[in-house]
């Protein structure tokens, strides 16, 4: 129906039409998918939830004398510096370690997470490092304290986000869990799902059809991009006829400039009893290219399902209680076993229909054009478990 190039002429004419997920498809229930398609240009997706596989490159600029980093922490945080001198990766998900006895309320549920947060809103961190003394970097030690103004690159990469569906956890046990879909309380207390159903990006093109590598985001409030296959990809997951999967599926890997991130859109958070992790703003656009596309950016929650994993059974295989719709976990109960269970959602609706809505406006206001993909994403990619080996159980 229409080109990439034609979509971004209309955004640089201030032409274009825009939907957020939820207004195109309360315009199909009215008017159909092709009268919907043939009107709208593009549908923002979005979503802001925790997103544990991600962190962020930092470049200090060279100390006087020289300093090769091979230890860092960053406010009590660890970070990795086996890869230049002075740079880092900082991990959301990496603790802060309490080595003074006097620093231990100050970091008491504080990690990689919060310290990126804090980056990205301006706040000074404090950085000490242990050098690896050679000729060529001679310097011992260095400490002092940093801001995003005052280092070279400052940048997210993130290995794995926007899982293309997800679970949702309880608990069959009989004692309270702590877990990365944070508390399951004991005989099916509770029921957490951690993703947005149909606002999720990859939920509305579950094909990739349209995203790939090179396409331009919304992340974190600044500018980011597609840059490869996401850890634990995994798009052979079972699916239903509309294509979308039954459990977690597809994953993509993020990047871009956190200088140019908003805090509303950065924040750490922390899981008591499992750890810190980030919650992220993140939102896609899809170009409504063709009826097909469009036709996958119509799915509602009720077209949506999710399996129900009890995590009382620690093992890498846990028993299910089923598939569930989301628009049976965004009513605030499900059933199982014949017991009403109370639903809670992981990601914010809220903040996510306000990620879909600020890109949106950003096309309509022309700041933001469309990127076709330079590569698509593998679509063969297996799951593969990793075991124990030993020579024994060879």
């Amino acid at each position: 129906m229409r080109t990439l190039d034609e979509i971004n002429d209309k955004i640089r004419r201030h032409q274009v039409v825009v939907d957020t997920a939820e207004a195109f498809k309360l315009r199909t229930a009215e008017v159909g998918v092709a009268p919907a398609c043939k009107a709208v240009d593009v549908v923002t997706t979005g979503t802001f939830e925790p997103m544990e596989s991600s962190g962020a490159i930092l470049n200090l600029g060279h100390t006087d004398p020289p300093i090769k980093i091979r230890e860092c922490r960053l406010d009590g945080v660890l970070a990795y510096a086996g890869f230049g001198a002075v740079d880092l990766y900082l991990g959301a998900s990496q603790p802060a370690e309490v080595i003074n006895p006097g620093d231990a309320e100050a970091l008491r549920e504080r990690g990689g997470g919060h310290v990126i947060a804090d980056l990205v809103a301006g706040k000074p961190v404090h950085l000490q490092a242990i050098g690896q003394v050679t000729d060529c970097y001679p310097r011992a030690a260095f400490e002092t304290t940093i801001t995003q103004d005052t280092i070279n690159q400052f940048y997210l990469f993130n290995p794995r986000n926007l899982y293309q569906n997800f679970i949702v956890g309880v608990n069959g046990g009989d004692r309270p869990l702590a877990t990365y879909l944070g508390p399951l309380q004991p005989n099916l207390g509770n029921a957490v799902y951690a993703n947005p159903g149909a606002l999720s990006p990859l939920l509305n093109d579950p094909d990739l059809a349209a995203i790939g590598v090179g396409t331009r985001i919304f992340l974190g409030g600044g500018v980011g991009y597609v840059a490869w296959e996401g850890t634990q990809h995994f798009p052979l997951q079972k699916r239903l006829p509309n294509h979308t999967p039954i459990g977690p599926a597809a994953t993509v890997a993020l990047i871009g400039d956190a200088k140019g991130m908003a805090a509303k859109w950065v924040r750490g958070c922390y899981f008591r009893g499992y750890g810190p992790s980030l919650m992220l703003g993140v939102g896609v656009p899809i170009p409504l290219l063709n009826e097909e596309i469009a036709a996958h950016c119509a799915v509602r929650d009720e077209d949506l399902v999710a399996p129900v994993m009890d995590f009382a059974i620690p093992r890498r295989v846990r028993p299910t209680f089923g598939l569930v719709t989301y628009a049976q976990l965004k009513s605030g109960q499900i059933t199982l076993s014949g017991q009403p269970v109370r639903t809670a959602p992981l990601a914010s609706l809220y903040f996510a229909r306000q990620v879909a809505t600020e890109l949106a406006e950003w096309i309509t206001a022309g700041k933001f054009e469309l990127t076709a993909p330079v590569a698509q994403l593998p679509r063969d990619r297996p799951f593969l478990p990793q075991d124990a080996w030993s020579p024994q159980t060879r």
